[in-house]
């Protein structure tokens, strides 16, 4: 015997059909995501191998907008006020989850304002210093470093290149002056050229240099060698107690529709797991990590409480 729908049921039908099609007609539109670090650095990189995977099975394209400044916070807080429809993405790393500590105010709320989607990498940074400082290991610089002042350059405050240099200093008693750059290619210059005598630059965007010849590399500061330069030592190897890793992940305005976010997050993480990306990402030096957006918020509450205490440590503050 055939059972009769309830005829509130039946009433209530025509208006979920609308709600389904919505869902299945995302993206309606392209995807922009927004990077609010310097082109050429890790964060670029790794935001357009993604974007590039993503755009493919979203069948719309997706295209980065570089919102730099204030440390991230421009283009951080421009995403923070983007339309709540998916749309658009956020890549953003450590200067999410530090920069509370390090400006007295902030046009944005991290928890409040952005979803996490989950990460994309881990990102170790290499200890970098002009060809022509005679130094050719991280005990040479050390010494050389305790006879004149001497600077290091990052590509913006709290950005893991300088919380790895004030780490730096902590742990070797050095007082080497950071030197903040908006772009990664003009601290890029300023190191070859010797104008700065040291950098804790991303590997993604420091590796061509170092392989032409035009840097030196005397460490990593990952806890084990990174594969893509395994002859480089460690810090800890070279003698300095100090592990220092970025990482970056993509996040959405709060208030997204959860079916959108889902989809995001399943094609996020499909392309972190792709091999061909996975490649990409590891050859840029990079670590391939596809962590969801429940576990990536968990990982970023962590890094908040330990960046939290590094910031009261070190002392350092955004200039």
């Amino acid at each position: 015997m055939t059972q009769s729908i309830p005829r509130r049921a039946l009433l209530a039908m025509p208006a979920l059909l609308p709600i389904t099609a919505a869902a299945q007609s995302f993206p309606e539109r392209g995807l922009r995501m927004i990077v609010p670090f310097p082109p050429g650095g890790a964060a670029d990189f790794l935001g357009r191998v993604v974007a590039e995977r993503m755009a493919r099975a979203l069948a719309q394209p997706v295209t980065i907008e570089n919102r730099t400044g204030a440390g991230g916070n421009i283009g951080t807080a421009a995403a923070a006020q983007a339309e709540r429809d998916g749309h658009t993405l956020l890549l953003n790393g450590v200067p999410i989850a530090v920069n509370r500590f390090l400006f007295a105010t902030l046009p944005f709320d991290a928890e409040r304002d952005f979803t996490p989607l989950g990460m994309i990498a881990l990102s170790p940074n290499i200890m970098v210093v002009p060809v022509g400082l005679p130094v050719n290991s991280v005990a040479e610089f050390i010494a050389l470093a305790r006879t004149r002042p001497m600077n290091y350059a990052s590509i913006g405050n709290g950005t893991s290149l300088h919380l790895a240099g004030a780490q730096f200093n902590i742990a070797t008693g050095l007082n080497l002056t950071h030197v903040p750059y908006r772009e990664t290619g003009a601290a890029n210059n300023d190191v070859m050229a010797g104008r700065v005598e040291v950098m804790f630059q991303t590997i993604a965007a420091a590796a061509e240099l170092v392989r032409g010849g035009r840097m030196k590399a005397l460490a990593v500061t990952s806890a084990e060698r990174a594969p893509a330069f395994a002859e480089v030592p460690t810090l800890r190897e070279a003698g300095v107690d100090l592990v220092s890793v970025g990482w970056f992940g993509l996040f959405v305005p709060r208030g997204t529709p959860a079916d959108r976010v889902a989809r995001l997050e399943a094609e996020l993480l499909a392309a972190v797991r792709d091999e061909a990306v996975a490649a990409r990402i590891t050859a840029s030096g990079s670590i391939p990590r596809a962590m969801p957006g429940t576990e990536f918020a968990a990982f970023i509450a962590e890094e908040t409480r330990r960046l939290g205490e590094l910031v009261r440590a070190t002392g350092i503050r955004a200039e």
